[in-house]
């Protein structure tokens, strides 16, 4: 069972919650924070004091105010705390409900879990954090669900190599060039274009970036 967690979440009344729900399954006194530059400072001295945090639990907005701050949002942090501490484990409590966000959290900065607020948040709460104890990632059930109903996409050879082309740095302009020295075809540039684009479609990305990190996750490339 985790002893030493962090929760970074700027609305009180959130931040109360997951106290409550930490103390319930036998978590007391965790620390907690309304900024992402004072997580960011206490995960610091607590790895150079020898004790680091076993969980940092984070939302993903955070509210500006008069206070100007270096890291302004919830991913920013997951970047900066694992490059501290590569080995914090991160559980991400928050409003958002778009599946490509979410899946880019875990495939991109590898959370180990996402609940979201709502309705009934605090007991997936529960169940995220017994599941991340465990050393399982925990999956909440409505993404689980969406990326089932919207992976539609088969990915043919030809998208494979533009995929392969962007995880090794191409740039999506250069990719024609590249094709017609192989003499690979379809080989315009509104080709790629358009399979690009029916691809993040089917997996509801919005950008390449996404899709590569997907890809690369998935073993696909």
């Amino acid at each position: 069972m985790f002893e030493k967690v962090l929760i970074a979440e700027d609305h009180e009344s959130a931040s109360i919650s997951v106290q409550k729900t930490l103390e319930e399954i036998g978590i007391a006194r965790p620390d907690y924070v309304y900024y992402c530059d004072d997580a960011l400072v206490r995960i610091q001295k607590a790895v150079e004091t020898g004790q680091p945090y076993d969980l940092l639990i984070t939302d993903l907005v955070f509210d500006s105010d008069h206070r100007k701050e270096r890291l302004t949002d919830g991913a920013q942090l997951i970047r900066a705390a694992q490059a501290i501490d590569p080995s914090l484990p991160v559980l991400v409590f928050s409003a958002e409900g778009r599946i490509a966000v979410i899946e880019t959290l875990y495939t991109l900065h590898q959370i180990d879990g996402y609940v979201q607020k709502g309705r009934g948040d605090a007991t997936e709460l529960k169940q995220a954090l017994i599941q991340i104890t465990g050393n399982q990632r925990y999956f909440p059930r409505f993404y689980i669900q969406a990326t089932r109903r919207e992976n539609v996409h088969d990915f043919e050879a030809f998208d494979i190599k533009i995929i392969s082309l962007l995880a090794a740095g191409m740039r999506q302009k250069d990719i024609p060039d590249y094709l017609k020295r192989n003499k690979i075809k379809p080989d315009g540039l509104s080709s790629i274009e358009k399979r690009l684009k029916r691809m993040k479609e089917g997996l509801n990305f919005s950008t390449n970036e996404q899709l590569v990190a997907y890809c690369t996750e998935m073993g696909i490339v």
